[in-house]
């Protein structure tokens, strides 16, 4: 195989390969008669379906797994005789003005992991958080649990927070009636801001039957748009009150949560793995920031690969706008755009997160893997099953091991750089930023 490759930038490459058409016609021809000799089509004895019919029905897929080993074979090679760090994936395309006679020619353009010299982790400073599980914590995920198992009574008394209420509403902006006849029903738990908070606080002290109006001012990005930034008249009608009835924690509650002893004391010790599970998580999410915001600190005047920040870019978007779809919302175009500085920010740390592995040449901690696979299978009632689907997916096995291998690290760089504690209740841990 011939190889030749071009700069097409600072960080950018280009190799262009070479490959005889016989190699390629004489594996594909060799792979199609091995499928052969096993293949049971019907209609036809094992081992004398036709080459044309096997063809037909195997060739494309056959043509284009072996010209994929092929390509990704030759790019190995130019790569490695040419000592280059690869940033990302190549794209490969067909280049027929470069093939000669019984040649097949294609080009992989490329980019280059950028030259950060060596990277002293030392000089990096951190904020390393921790927490730990209370029983304060156990007993707030108790209630929680209770209040999820809740259930409802219709009371005949005044509505106070906390209750479960149905009203009728009507509404007039700008002289005209919403809706035009008839009223709207809806339900609401007062306190709970589902509706206006305005609203909710009106609705309290009315008892089942009760009616009143009411002046409510709805905000500018109110999501019906006839109304946002305006202020209507409401006309309220209470119809029903319920008050929230909670279970006991009894032996049957418990059972319920998966704990078949019923017993209160494996029940806390089930929620306390799942509250430190859950904590784990999110003091590895902000030491990872922490981590990353001083990198980027230290290395934001790298140049990166172009062309790998705007894919990264795109993937957000992309992203973002299926999420938005899902939601209900209309999105005409994914625009790369407005997180090009996030994705810069992103492919950067991941760069320079893979680099520090390089050099101090960690691997991946095998211990740390199943640990983390077990982790993961716990939270299904099946977990051996999860542990088998990743074991047999790789895909799935290959993104885990990325996920540890790049906490490995950033554990790693959190331990020479210069750090400082910062201890955090649980709930401030685990709470969204």
């Amino acid at each position: 195989m011939q190889v030749s490759i071009e700069s097409t930038g600072n960080l950018g490459r280009r190799v262009t390969f070479k490959v005889p058409s016989s190699d390629f016609n004489d594996k594909v021809g060799s792979r199609l008669r091995e499928i052969a000799r096993d293949a049971r089509i019907k209609g036809f004895r094992p081992g004398k379906v036709p080459a044309s019919v096997i063809d037909n029905r195997y060739g494309d897929q056959i043509r284009g797994e072996i010209l994929d080993g092929m390509l990704r074979e030759g790019f190995g090679k130019a790569v490695e005789g040419q000592d280059l760090r690869i940033a990302g994936n190549p794209r490969i395309v067909p280049n027929n003005e470069a093939a000669g006679e019984g040649e097949l020619a294609y080009v992989a353009d490329f980019e280059l992991v950028p030259d950060f010299g060596d990277i002293d982790a030392a000089k990096l400073n951190v904020v390393r958080h921790t927490a730990e599980v209370t029983d304060e914590d156990i007993d707030r995920m108790v209630e929680n649990l209770r209040m999820q198992r809740q259930s409802w009574s219709p009371v005949q008394r005044a509505a106070k927070s906390g209750d479960l209420v149905d009203v009728e509403m009507s509404s007039e902006v700008d002289g005209l009636r919403m809706p035009p006849q008839g009223v709207e029903s809806a339900s609401t738990v007062l306190g709970s801001a589902q509706m206006l908070p305005a609203l909710e606080t009106a609705l309290e002290g009315l008892e089942p039957g009760a009616e009143k109006d009411i002046e409510i001012e709805f905000p500018a990005d109110w999501r019906i748009e006839s109304l946002a930034g305006k202020t209507a008249k409401v006309h309220a009608k209470l119809t029903q009150i319920a008050e929230a009835k909670l279970p006991e924690i009894d032996q049957a509650f418990i059972r319920s949560f998966g704990v078949r002893s019923g017993e209160m004391d494996q029940f806390r010790s089930d929620i306390r793995q799942n509250l430190e599970r859950e904590l784990k998580g999110a003091l590895m999410y902000r030491l990872r920031r922490e981590v990353g915001e001083a990198l980027v600190k230290e290395f934001a005047g790298v140049e990166l690969p172009p062309r790998l920040v705007q894919d990264e870019a795109q993937g957000m978007a992309n992203a973002d706008a299926e999420q938005a779809r899902q939601n209900g919302a209309q999105v005409v175009e994914a625009t790369p755009g407005p997180y090009a500085d996030a994705a810069r920010k992103r492919v950067l740390v991941g760069l320079l997160v893979g680099e520090i592995a390089r050099q101090n040449k960690l691997s991946l901690d095998s211990n740390r893997l199943v640990e983390t696979l077990r982790l993961i299978a716990s939270t299904y009632e099946e977990p051996q099953q999860v542990i088998d689907l990743y074991r047999n997916d790789p895909q799935l096995m290959q993104g885990l091991q990325n996920r540890v291998m790049e906490e490995q690290v950033i554990d790693w760089i959190a331990g020479q750089a210069q750090h400082t504690e910062q201890a955090m209740s649980f709930q401030d841990a685990i709470r969204a930023e």
